[in-house]
């Protein structure tokens, strides 16, 4: 009987299977493993940050004036002529081909005692007064303008031609001039520059412009440009 007991209660155990043993968190393990753990402190001299000083100053606007254009070099000029003749011509394609008849150029005349034909700095065909270095004629093209600068607009006669004339000041100061006339053939403009001087180069730029006239291709002699 005795030896039957024990039997169920072995076959009961081995019915039921083996389990983990349970074994319930102490106090001190549960708060060691709730308790955040402590980073590593730096050193002190690790942990000083760098703190930026400012001075106290006014705050001030500072409106900076638009630039004007840089002067450009002197142009190197030929040696005059021992004996010149009385005019020298210059022949160039009109800067309006549009409003110009084909084949046809303009020519100027002028007196080699005072201009001299060259080319300016950016290589282009030009006249260059021999007394006034910074005063030149060359064909007109565009050129921006400050934002402070005013045109000033006129029409005037200059021998046989009308010419519109536009005056550019910056401050009240002429910075150059833009002729543009022709005749029944061709329609070009000029614009003549200058740092000093100006009433004296424009005085001579209109002795030159007051001779413009129309010349059959076939009979030009242009100046060669880039």
């Amino acid at each position: 009987m005795k030896r039957a007991a024990l039997l169920l209660i072995a076959l009961f155990l081995a019915g039921c299977g083996t389990q983990a043993p349970f074994f319930a968190a102490t106090p001190e393990v549960s708060q060691r493993a709730a308790a955040p753990q402590a980073l590593s402190t730096p050193t002190e001299e690790s942990t000083q940050t760098p703190t930026a000083t400012f001075t106290s100053e006014p705050f001030a606007l500072q409106f900076t004036p638009v630039p004007t254009e840089t002067p450009l070099p002197a142009l190197e000029l030929p040696t005059e002529v021992r004996f010149p003749p009385a005019l020298q011509i210059w022949d160039g394609l009109p800067t309006y081909l549009a409003e110009s008849k084909p084949d046809f150029y303009f020519r100027l005349r002028f007196d080699p005692d005072v201009w001299a034909l060259t080319t300016d700095n950016f290589g282009f065909p030009a006249l260059g007064h021999r007394a006034i270095p910074s005063c030149v004629v060359s064909p007109a093209a565009g050129r921006g303008l400050p934002l402070n600068a005013t045109v000033e607009h006129d029409v005037r006669r200059l021998g046989p031609v009308n010419y519109d004339i536009n005056t550019a000041y910056v401050n009240d100061v002429k910075q150059f001039v833009n002729y543009a006339g022709g005749d029944a053939n061709i329609y070009t403009a000029f614009v003549v520059a200058f740092t000093d001087q100006a009433d004296q180069c424009l005085k001579d730029a209109e002795t030159v412009l007051a001779a413009l006239t129309s010349v059959p291709a076939s009979q030009a002699t242009p100046v060669p440009t880039p």
